[in-house]
């Protein structure tokens, strides 16, 4: 996914290959993740697409099949990925993630430490992030589940910026080896708080933790360890409540009167900037129309930052 050329840039600016893995678009909500293999065929609804076509067009690229339907290939960059992966658990998504790389301070060059790694909906962000100097050490206590992150990492491009660890780090704390090291941790864990004394421990002075959490009292109870192990700490629990929108063109016809009240139409009058014309001047005239997504994501979560200072 982050293509690195021998420079160590991060680049799409090139032409897709065999073995490339590509995101297949066929609307908003409709997109798959293929492995490019020059003897291979996508068949869908718009017919069957050879992947030999595919081999040598930039990302990006509308390629049409044999009966003349299309798709475009887009880059899997890590907010397309995070919409295609496979869920092995429940996922942070784009709204989350843009808020916590943000708090986190998160540049590239940074030593990221993670529990638990889950999807690695958040890991692929956060390498992108850290490219191409720094590093992520995420850590999962399934080792299935670490191991399936791991090959979704190499097919992604970004195995040589993550390190993926099986460990318990509610139990057992993260490595020795990254004592005061750290400028980020995060945690998505169950019981966050027995997990905050060792990540504070592997933070560097003034680094910053962040802990998702579901519910509220886990929260709380972990607010509680942050006080209580920490001195100077910055604490802050915000919701990120996201409401997309549809946008639609619809076509007003005021010559006509719509006698059928039970359907809500659009108005067929509107006020006119002065100068213009009225709209009666033309009848049939196109609105772009907005109104709140009939499906929306509403609460994930709670994320809860804090800028520690260990206690001397």
């Amino acid at each position: 996914m982050l293509l690195l050329d021998p420079s160590k840039k991060m680049s799409f600016n090139r032409c897709i290959r065999d073995g490339d893995l590509v995101i297949v678009y066929e609307r908003h909500d409709t997109m798959k993740a293929v492995k490019v293999c020059e003897n291979s065929v996508l068949q869908n609804r718009f017919g069957v697409f050879k992947h030999s076509d595919w081999i040598g067009k930039p990302f990006g690229s509308k390629v049409f099949s044999n009966k003349g339907g299309f798709v475009y290939l887009l880059a899997p960059t890590p907010e397309l990925w995070t919409l295609v992966l496979s869920h092995r658990t429940q996922i942070l998504y784009i709204a989350d993630i843009s808020f916590v790389i943000m708090y986190l301070e998160i540049v590239p060059g940074c030593l990221v430490l993670e529990s638990g790694t889950g999807s690695g909906s958040l890991t692929t962000s956060l390498a992108r992030a850290v490219a191409p100097t720094g590093h992520v050490y995420t850590f999962d206590f399934h080792e299935q589940r670490a191991a399936s992150a791991r090959e979704d990492f190499e097919r992604t491009g970004i195995n040589t910026l993550v390190t993926v660890g099986v460990r318990d780090i509610q139990g057992e704390g993260f490595p020795d080896e990254f004592f005061g090291l750290a400028d980020s941790v995060f945690l998505d864990l169950p019981q966050p708080w027995l997990a905050i004394p060792s990540a504070g421990k592997m933070l560097k002075q003034d680094g910053i933790l962040c802990s998702f959490s579901p519910c509220i009292e886990q929260v709380q109870r972990s607010c509680e360890t942050l006080r209580s192990n920490f001195t100077g700490t910055d604490i802050r629990t915000f919701e990120i409540l996201l409401r997309t929108y549809e946008i639609r063109e619809w076509k007003m016809d005021c010559s006509k009167v719509d006698d059928d009240r039970s359907v809500a139409s659009p108005p067929c009058k509107r006020r006119q900037p002065s100068g213009e014309g009225s709209m009666g001047d033309n009848p049939s005239s196109p609105a772009v129309m907005a109104r709140p997504s009939a499906e929306a994501r509403g609460h994930t979560g709670y994320l809860t930052f804090a800028r520690l200072e260990h206690v001397s």
